[in-house]
Formats: structure tokens, C-alpha cells, sequence
């Protein structure tokens, strides 16, 4: 669902004007670092039109894809501190708990910017600047989180 989610922020996942297609551009495997706008937002290499909706493959996916892992992985250490708070240590620190965090604030790493954009707020040129270190700090975070819960996790 976040893979989804963050898919639809960038805009590399929109409704379909209907039918369906497969186009690919050339020389795709050299494209596929090319940036786009800015840091982490790549070239789309691949459209595909399936019915009502439209999907660009880019290097964005798998980015896209390891954020969704990471945040599956702080999601069910969360669970298991919430199942079995002894085993993550969560009776002695809440380590545990703090693992749901990053898992929480990676959203504004791709939503941040178009949540700003639908409220309609006037947003100074350095809040944009900063939006583009919000993905390397979220998975930064979300490593930082599975590894620190990890390390107490007693099985």
C-alpha cells in the first residue's frame, strides 16, 4: 500500500485514459539513472496503460519498493513490541515503540511536498530544498529503527 501511495505522490502512477499498452523508451538501461527533476526522482523508462489506470517504471520503484519494505519491517517490529513487549525489551525501554516513529514520519519523504501543494500553503524556497533530503533521512531512519529494535529483539 505505501509502494502505492508513494507511486501516486510522484506522479508515476495516475488514472488511465483506457486500453492497454506497453511502450519503452531507448536505450533504456542507460536511462534508467538519468535524473529527473532533482535527487531521487528518475526518469520514467516504461509506461504501461492498463485500463483506468497508467504506471511509469523508473528507478523511483525500487526506490519506492525498498521504503515499502522498510516500512513493513518498523510496522511488524511495532506489532511484535505490542504483541510481546518482553522479547523486544520494551518492559525495560521503549525502544520498541520508537520503531513505529520512522515508520510514521517516512510518509512526508514523498507526501509531505503534495500535502503542501492540496491545503494550499505558501511554502518558503528553503522548506522545498529541505524536501529533497526528506527520503535519504526516511530510509536512513527506518534503517536506523529496524536495527536499533533488532538488537534488543530476544526472540
Amino acid at each position: 500500500m505505501y509502494l502505492v501511495g508513494y507511486l501516486w505522490a510522484i506522479g508515476h502512477l495516475a488514472p488511465g485514459l483506457g486500453g492497454y499498452d506497453v511502450s519503452v523508451v531507448e536505450r533504456p538501461l542507460e536511462r534508467l539513472f538519468q535524473p529527473e527533476l532533482g535527487p531521487f526522482a528518475y526518469t520514467p523508462i516504461a509506461r504501461v496503460a492498463l485500463g483506468p489506470v497508467t504506471y511509469l517504471f523508473s528507478l523511483n520503484t525500487v526506490i519506492g519498493f525498498g521504503l515499502a519494505g522498510l516500512v513493513g519491517l518498523n510496522l511488524s517490529m511495532t506489532y511484535v513490541a505490542w504483541r510481546r513487549p518482553r522479547s523486544c525489551g520494551v518492559g525495560r525501554s521503549s525502544t520498541g515503540v520508537v520503531a513505529s516513529v520512522p515508520a510514521l514520519l517516512s510518509g512526508t519523504a514523498c507526501c509531505g511536498p503534495l500535502l503542501l501543494v492540496v491545503l494550499g500553503l505558501q511554502v518558503s524556497g528553503v522548506l522545498l530544498t529541505a524536501f529533497q533530503f526528506l527520503l535519504p533521512v526516511a530510509g536512513l531512519l527506518l534503517v536506523g529503527s529496524l536495527v536499533l529494535t533488532a538488537r534488543r529483539f530476544d526472540g
